[in-house]
């Protein structure tokens, strides 16, 4: 059985302070059944991968640069990641897409780098609520996921975060059905791959939904965004994961 993955991106929020209580506050309510990871801010990383040290709390990062360093103000390195603690990183995710301009040939670079160092990767894909409405969706997600994965070798540790667009930071949710439909075909995909990577839902998990998308088939975790910022729902949302399986 594929032990569930419950991964909190914090996105641009929590300081070093807050960042370091919120570990402290969480890591009482650890469920052994899931491998919980936290995706703080690039400022937070160390001190957060310290606190979470001797916890079952893994860390990571939330973004990376394709080279290992040169001029690139603003920008980090996978080396630079796993020095400050971090031992996995988002690539892609939809922000990161939409608002930076990053296309599927950088993305690729990104899974490359970060493998190259030793970092456990999350490819994030997920088509926007007009490429759904267009009948497009899988073939946008068939898409990010060949170009994303292309020659990225069968035993890297890679999973697939799916990010339904028009369901973050909207308050709508895609239903179980439409996500397991989603991760079935994303399923598919991958086989064909041999990369045997989980595949997370990332569209407004709550308390409320995590046990009901962690109870499909082909949802083997949750990337949690604004859930993820309350030790007790985050904390509730890592219990579904019990529950659920």
């Amino acid at each position: 059985m594929v032990r569930p993955l419950i991964a909190g991106n914090w996105k641009m929020h929590k300081t070093i302070a807050q960042a370091t209580t919120f570990v402290s506050e969480l890591s009482g309510a650890l469920s052994t059944d899931a491998e919980v990871r936290l995706y703080p801010p690039f400022t937070a990383l160390a001190a957060t991968a310290r606190a979470a040290a001797d916890t079952a709390i893994a860390v990571g990062a939330q973004n990376l640069h394709d080279q290992r360093e040169g001029a690139f103000t603003g920008e980090v390195s996978a080396d630079m990641l796993t020095d400050a603690g971090a031992t996995s990183v988002l690539v892609g995710h939809s922000e990161r897409r939409h608002l930076f301009g990053e296309d599927d040939a950088w993305i690729n670079r990104k899974v490359h780098a970060a493998i190259r160092s030793g970092l456990d990767v999350v490819l994030c894909v997920g088509e926007t609520l007009d490429e759904r409405d267009g009948g497009h969706a899988q073939q946008v997600v068939e898409r990010q996921i060949r170009a994303g994965l292309d020659a990225v070798p069968a035993n890297a540790t890679v999973d697939v975060a799916y990010e339904p667009v028009w369901a973050i930071g909207t308050g709508r949710t895609a239903t179980p059905e439409q996500a397991q439909e989603m991760h079935a075909f994303i399923r598919t995909l991958l086989n064909e791959t041999g990369i045997g990577a989980r595949i997370l839902y990332g569209g407004s998990v709550k308390p409320g939904n995590a046990e009901q998308l962690l109870a499909c088939q082909d949802i083997d975790g949750v990337l949690v965004g604004g859930a993820s910022l309350e030790p007790e729902s985050f904390a509730q949302i890592i219990a579904a994961a019990s529950t659920a399986s």
